[in-house]
């Protein structure tokens, strides 16, 4: 099994992105969602950098505070001061800033901050339990 302090975050981050603009409509998002059963969507630009991320949490929160209106847009409700990953950051690095800062979402960007892709609790969970499965004993 590789040490995970020598796995880049380019392995295991997933990077069929679901992404929408910030003038997307609340229930639109929440289709997205619910229709590709993910837990997040990035909010990016005309040119694909990021601008903010929209969760499941942030949903319940939507529902619980506001109830929104038709025709409310993900840019009131999305997180702007994204902490981001680069696709060579180690895992154990990102690892412990979702620990450190209770996320389970973070997004991959490239050098212009373009979305490349993104890295979840998920993914980790997935690595860690097949990862034991390669050793010898």
């Amino acid at each position: 099994m590789d040490d995970i302090e020598d796995i880049f975050v380019a392995r295991l981050m997933t990077t069929d992105l679901h992404t929408v603009g910030r003038d997307t409509l609340v229930e639109d998002a929440a289709a997205v969602l619910l229709d590709n059963d993910i837990s997040s969507v990035l909010v990016v630009d005309d040119d694909d950098r990021l601008e903010g991320i929209l969760t499941t949490t942030d949903f319940v929160d939507i529902v619980a505070k506001s109830q929104p209106k038709a025709q409310t847009t993900v840019e009131r409700y999305m997180s702007t001061e994204v902490v981001t990953a680069d696709a060579q950051d180690t895992v154990a690095d990102v690892a412990a800033t979702m620990v450190d800062r209770g996320f389970h979402h973070v997004p991959v960007v490239d050098d212009e901050g373009a979305a490349i892709g993104i890295i979840t609790t998920s993914d980790l969970a997935a690595y860690v339990s097949t990862a034991g499965t390669h050793t010898s004993a």
